[in-house]
């Protein structure tokens, strides 16, 4: 018999996210993670800790829906408990403008497709109930685009990304609502890179009724913890009349760990499955400092340190495409196209983590998740203009930094 082959201890080295998420996580989310004490997932603080962030989590979402909640998971389990009302058949539009609307709209026609569909090509599925409206990469998803497909199709299931990461662009969040509640869709939104970012309450959208966000972006507590989810009252009412091929990732079934039994706040949570106290602890702390930061002058702080980094990689000759406040999508300088996965491997060999573009046009990816200060901005400048000089481009980086001292001196000059 072989020897079983033992590897010595896993050692991680510290490194700085610098790309479209996960983040680096905060050394207090982390230290509350850690600290738990050994809690079975029935514990009563453990159970208090689901309840307050249960609460806290109206209050990120900016909602009053009571099934508002977190999924164990990243934030594709957060989406696929979303996504689990589409049932065979249902006429579903899709708008995809990224490599991740793009996954959700596979998982969309997977779900809806019919057995005989699903089987046709079990991987990559067809069904004729499904319009998947494809924009262009690097464009936004606007409102006469949105309006024309729903009025075509008139479903029962619209779908789209609030802020899609795979190309940094904001989609019309207010356009997508107006349309569903125009033509009697029901709105489904992927928030995975807005909440915690973005300025927005999701009540003031009533044509969406499911919105599922992430744990390792805006909200940053360790990739899997809880994926958070909201759904409004018109959703869960077609859950119970058309039921959910699934128990974990039920809507309704998954609730009840959080003390939403029945559409009603119970202070007594019902299992339904194992939860982590330790995740819960880490949860119940980033949900906090998230809070305590206050929503809009994150958001405010996101702008003001994104402007500063896109005028630093645009002084450098390079072309930002992108329109979120989180991420930098951008194009090298002429002489170094078509050189994007070499900088960004460059760059990762160092403990500096920036992205490609996981579609075409390869492009290259910087984001500044948990980094919104100047000395944060400053090092990643610096970096980034290290590493584009290193494969031969001229960078002047004293004009360079000189400019982004102008930005934050005039800042302060406003104060």
């Amino acid at each position: 018999m072989t020897e079983p082959k033992v590897f010595p201890p896993l050692t991680i080295p510290e490194t700085l996210a610098a790309g479209p998420g996960p983040g680096n996580t905060d050394a207090r989310v982390l230290a509350a993670f850690a600290n738990a004490g050994l809690a079975d997932h029935m514990q009563a603080d453990v159970l208090r800790g689901m309840i307050e962030s249960k609460l806290m989590l109206r209050s990120l979402w900016g909602t009053r829906n009571i099934h508002t909640y977190g999924v164990g998971g990243t934030g594709f389990s957060g989406l696929d408990v979303m996504l689990n009302a589409i049932l065979p058949g249902d006429k579903v539009v899709a708008f995809v403008n990224g490599t991740f609307s793009g996954i959700d709209g596979l998982t969309i026609r997977m779900k809806a497709a019919t057995r005989e569909e699903l089987a046709a090509s079990p991987m990559d599925p067809r069904p004729a109930s499904v319009t998947i409206v494809t924009i262009p990469h690097g464009q936004s998803i606007g409102a006469e685009t949105i309006d024309r497909a729903l009025a075509e199709q008139k479903p029962k299931w619209a779908f789209m990304a609030h802020w899609e990461t795979g190309s940094g662009r904001i989609n019309d969040i207010r356009a997508f609502s107006d349309a569903c509640l125009k033509h009697g869709a029901m709105g489904l939104v992927d928030a995975v890179s807005s909440l915690g970012i973005a300025d927005f309450a999701i009540d003031d959208y009533p044509g969406v009724v499911g919105w599922a966000s992430c744990p390792q972006k805006g909200v940053l507590c360790l990739p899997l913890t809880y994926a958070p989810v909201s759904f409004a009252d018109r959703y869960i009412d077609e859950i119970r009349k058309t039921g959910c091929a699934s128990y974990v990732h039920h809507p309704i079934l998954e609730a009840r760990h959080w003390g939403v039994i029945d559409g009603k706040d119970v202070p007594a949570p019902a299992y339904h499955r194992t939860h982590s106290g330790y995740a819960v602890a880490a949860f119940h702390e980033a949900l906090r400092l998230t809070l305590i930061h206050g929503l809009a002058q994150k958001a405010r702080d996101y702008a003001f340190h994104e402007k500063a980094l896109s005028a630093a990689v645009t002084a450098m000759g390079c072309t930002v495409t992108s329109n979120m406040t989180s991420l930098v999508v951008l194009n090298l300088p002429p002489s170094l196209a078509g050189r994007e996965k070499e900088l960004v491997q460059n760059c990762r060999a160092v403990g500096f983590g920036i992205w490609p573009t996981l579609s075409e046009p390869v492009q290259v990816r910087i984001g500044i998740l948990n980094q919104i200060t100047r000395p944060a901005i400053t090092g990643i400048v610096t970096r980034f203009g290290a590493a584009l000089a290193d494969m031969g481009a001229e960078i002047d980086m004293a004009g360079v930094l000189a400019g982004l001292d102008r930005h934050y001196q005039a800042a302060m000059a406003a104060e």
